[in-house]
């Protein structure tokens, strides 16, 4: 059964953020990567549990390949069937917390 994947508000944020940060308006290199990054995303319908665990126990997908690796931060909400998306950083960033 596929499984809903919901953006938090500050992952929406963080996307934007990326958006500009990569320069996805005016580089058609830097907008496949935006579109790739959201696509990641998306497979976490079908396959929330792919993404590893991490020490806040929560999970984490990444996506990318040094230096331009980005790490989608989210949990399972398996009551009911969604993933919650709560940050998206890019990998150079100062640590989640």
């Amino acid at each position: 059964m596929a499984y809903a994947v919901r953006i938090s508000s500050r992952a929406q944020r963080d996307l934007a953020l990326l958006y500009n940060w990569i320069g996805a308006d005016n580089s058609v290199a830097a907008l496949r990567c935006y579109r790739g990054l959201k696509r990641a995303i998306l497979t976490l319908e079908e396959l929330p549990t792919r993404g590893s665990r991490t020490p806040e126990s929560l999970r984490h997908l990444l996506y990318g390949a040094k230096p331009h690796l980005y790490r989608i931060i989210y949990h399972i909400v398996e009551k009911q069937k969604h993933v919650e998306i709560l940050h998206i950083r890019h990998g150079a960033w100062r640590a989640f917390r």
